[in-house]
Order: structure tokens, then C-alpha cells, then sequence
């Protein structure tokens, strides 16, 4: 019996879907402060996933009270990197230690070739950036490129207690992100400047600018603090207090 010869085939047929070119995502932040509590969760999981030194932050949250008692009430920002489109802090660096990914958008670090001119500390609108004195490089945060490269959340969207902080990408209309964004009214953080960041609030109050200042003192604020507070030591912290 004459054995039929196999059927020839285009190579370019055979590729499985995962070869194909994927296509471009733009990360992006939504920060509801209608839902945020100021308990510094976010704050808490960026230090601990990216070992940032003491004293220094990738992400902050600022808190202020405002009103006329008794109606006063407890007023949060929630800053990061806006991840801007066009982004002042990659214009000026003279290395391109600092680039905007074109598959996703986002602002990354390369800090082996960073030499700590910190022109990208100045350049930021935003006060977003630092220097990172373990490394000697600027340093910021960067949506947590490792976990979402691996399908993950950043940790401060995981460590959210009251769901303020979604994650997502702008350009799926279906994404909850998206969808949020075309539901709520939205705000970015200095929008005259044109940087076009990607990061969007939700009734934020703007005037909490500004990084969170930390004292070269703190052993001794803590002390002080201390003093003025009734030791645990009195009677008026006993179970059996004086009759």
C-alpha cells in the first residue's frame, strides 16, 4: 500500500497563541480617598516588598484634620509615582538609568547604571523620588515591576484594608480600573504640567503636597512624647485604682 505523504504546512501556522506578540498594556493607579482610612497598610507593604531604608518611602500617605469642632473630619492623600506618559524625570537623565517601558508604560529604575546626580529628584513634580543612601541611587516606586510582570498585584493594592487602591490597565475598557475611572469623576495631580501621569484620585483633597518629613531625632521626639503621657506605672492605669 502506497503510504500518503504528509501534508506540508505553513511554519508561520504552527506558532502557538503564547508566541504571538502580546498586546501593549498601560498600567495605571486609582487611589479612592472616599474609602481611605489613613492606616498606612500601603505604606507599610512598599517598605517591606522593596526594602526601603528607614526614614524614606516609596509611597506615603499624607493626613490632615480639618473643620470646626465638632464637625471635623480626618482628610488623606495617598502619593506614589504618577508613572507620567511623558515623564520630566526621563527626559533629564543623563545615563537613561531611568526609562518608560513601551509594553506597559511604566517608569522603571535601572540602577546599575544610576551615578546619583539626582537630576530625576529635582525634575519629579511630584516629589516622588529619593536618595536611597544603602544604594547611592534615586529611588522610587516602580508598581512593583516584579510582581506584576509575574501577574501579581503591587503589595500596596494587596495590603489595602478598605479597598481605596485599584490596579489595572487603562487601555482594556473592561478592566476594573477602566471601568471605575468612566463610572466616578477623577483628578491627576497637577494636570496644567502635562505629564499626563497615570495615576487617578477620587475625591482627593490636593493641598496635602509634599513628602512626609522624617526627623533626625526620632529617638528623642519618642522620648519626649513619653514624658508628656501618664506612665503605666500610676494608679490611674490599675485595675484596682485608689477608692
Amino acid at each position: 500500500m502506497q503510504q500518503r505523504e504528509p501534508e506540508k504546512t505553513d511554519s508561520a501556522t504552527q506558532q502557538p497563541a503564547a508566541d504571538e506578540k502580546a498586546a501593549p498594556r498601560r498600567w495605571g493607579m486609582l487611589v479612592d480617598q472616599r474609602k481611605c482610612i489613613g492606616c498606612h497598610s500601603c505604606t507599610i507593604a512598599c517598605k517591606s516588598e522593596n526594602n526601603v531604608p528607614l526614614g524614606y518611602w516609596r509611597s506615603w500617605v499624607k493626613g490632615i484634620q480639618k473643620g470646626t469642632f465638632p464637625n471635623v473630619g480626618n482628610f488623606f492623600l495617598r502619593r506614589l509615582c504618577n508613572h507620567c506618559d511623558v515623564a520630566p524625570c526621563v527626559q533629564v537623565c543623563p545615563v537613561q538609568a531611568t526609562v518608560r517601558r513601551p509594553e506597559d508604560g511604566v517608569v522603571v529604575m535601572y540602577y546599575g547604571k544610576c551615578i546619583g546626580c539626582g537630576m530625576c529628584i529635582a525634575a519629579c513634580p511630584y516629589d516622588a523620588r529619593f536618595f536611597n543612601p544603602v544604594g547611592q541611587t534615586a529611588d522610587k516606586c516602580d508598581f512593583c515591576v516584579a510582581r506584576i510582570d509575574n501577574g501579581l498585584q503591587p503589595a500596596c493594592v494587596e495590603a489595602c484594608v478598605s479597598g481605596a487602591l485599584v490596579f489595572g490597565d487603562l487601555e482594556d475598557p473592561s478592566s476594573p480600573i477602566s471601568r471605575k475611572i468612566a463610572e466616578v469623576g477623577t483628578t491627576v495631580i497637577k494636570p496644567e504640567l502635562g505629564t499626563q501621569p497615570k495615576v487617578f484620585y477620587v475625591a482627593a483633597d490636593h493641598s496635602l503636597m509634599g513628602r512626609i518629613q522624617f526627623s533626625r531625632d526620632w529617638k528623642q521626639e519618642i522620648f519626649d512624647y513619653h514624658k508628656h503621657i501618664t506612665s503605666p506605672d500610676t494608679d490611674y492605669w490599675k485595675k484596682e485604682g485608689p477608692k
